[in-house]
């Protein structure tokens, strides 16, 4: 038999369909970005979140199963988010999904975000082997996974405050760049010079594969704010944070590599879209006789693909649906199971 899928995916700020197909690959991928809704607010307004994905996903299932020239009739089961992320946005998602497999007739799998994630880099041919060591780096999450088959995770380090992700953002608006800030920091760090400010990188002293960066955000505040910057000075300084994450991150993740003697690695995560990142990560690993996989960049920030993608090897693994109808704000990656083994 062949898998069929579509997916929803409604976490956050993005309205997301797709429709994957276990021999022909990513049939469809449809994507609303809230962006411009939030953008007046500085961030995320869960209300307002909630009430575009109402709007706007079933309207992308149409236009997704209409680029897939396929039907409901032809799927073999329905995804969504279902954790972790904002509730109301998840259970618009997760409404709308088990709704149509009910119509349908089909089994509704809900997905852990960070596992649509942590999967994400199966979309790409070649597609990574198991076991793997996973640098799972965006605005809500900073972790180290080792990661041996599906549903089979390991939690070796993650952060202990602010997410990587959040660091870039919350930088950027002390520099007064506009929402969302990640992206426009990388792209001014392009025109920084290297060296021009001395930036913490917090925790590289101490053992373990923990991290934090709550220290570098406080570091660039009082920096901001020490004297004026001109155009110039701020891209310098835009330079010296991006530096300081993707020093710290890639210090973390070589260390890991050496204590497990994996020779996998993935990046995932909308951070991992950065090209730094993956310029100075592809240099390290290869020192280690490693071999870095990465999403291409649209999947690496929050799409249906790769929810997806993680329903279809559950289904694979011979997972039949979900029983539970809820969704969850906060959902330990460490909680999940191998495919058809009880939670």
């Amino acid at each position: 038999m062949t898998f069929r899928v579509l997916a929803i995916e409604s976490s956050c700020d993005e309205s997301a369909v797709a429709v994957l197909d276990e021999k022909r690959g990513l049939l469809a991928h449809q994507l609303w970005s809230q962006v411009e809704l939030h953008r007046q607010y500085g961030g995320v307004v869960p209300e307002l979140a909630s009430r575009d994905h109402v709007r706007r996903l079933l309207p992308l299932v149409g236009q997704a199963l209409q680029q897939a020239q396929t039907s409901g009739a032809e799927l073999d089961a329905v995804a969504y988010t279902a954790g972790p992320g904002l509730v109301g946005a998840l259970l618009s998602g997760a409404a709308l999904a088990r709704s149509l497999a009910y119509g349908w007739g089909l089994p509704a799998i809900g997905v852990h975000h960070l596992e649509g994630h942590l999967l994400a880099p199966l979309l790409e041919d070649p597609a990574p082997p198991f076991p793997q060591l996973v640098l799972l780096v965006s605005g809500g999450h900073t972790m180290l996974i080792e990661a041996l088959g599906i549903g089979r995770y390991r939690v070796l380090g993650e952060t202990r405050d602010d997410a990587a992700g959040e660091a870039f953002d919350k930088s950027a608006k002390l520099l007064g760049l506009p929402y969302p800030g990640g992206p426009q920091l990388a792209a001014l760090a392009e025109q920084g010079r290297p060296g021009k400010f001395d930036l913490p990188r917090p925790m590289l002293d101490r053992p373990g594969l923990d991290f934090s960066f709550s220290g570098l955000k406080t570091a660039v505040m009082l920096t901001a704010r020490a004297a004026p910057l001109d155009e110039q000075r701020r891209a310098d300084l835009a330079r010296a944070v991006q530096d300081a994450i993707v020093e710290t991150l890639c210090a973390r993740t070589l260390r890991a590599l050496q204590q497990t003697g994996l020779q996998t690695l993935v990046v995932a995560g909308g951070v991992g879209a950065n090209r730094e990142l993956r310029a100075r990560m592809a240099e390290g690993a290869g020192r280690l006789g490693a071999r870095v996989f990465y999403p291409r960049p649209e999947f690496c920030t929050d799409n249906a693909a790769m929810i997806a993608m993680a329903a279809l090897q559950r289904l694979l693994g011979g997972e039949h649906g979900s029983p539970q109808t809820g969704v969850r704000a906060r959902w330990p990656l460490s909680e999940l199971q191998p495919p058809g083994v009880a939670n």
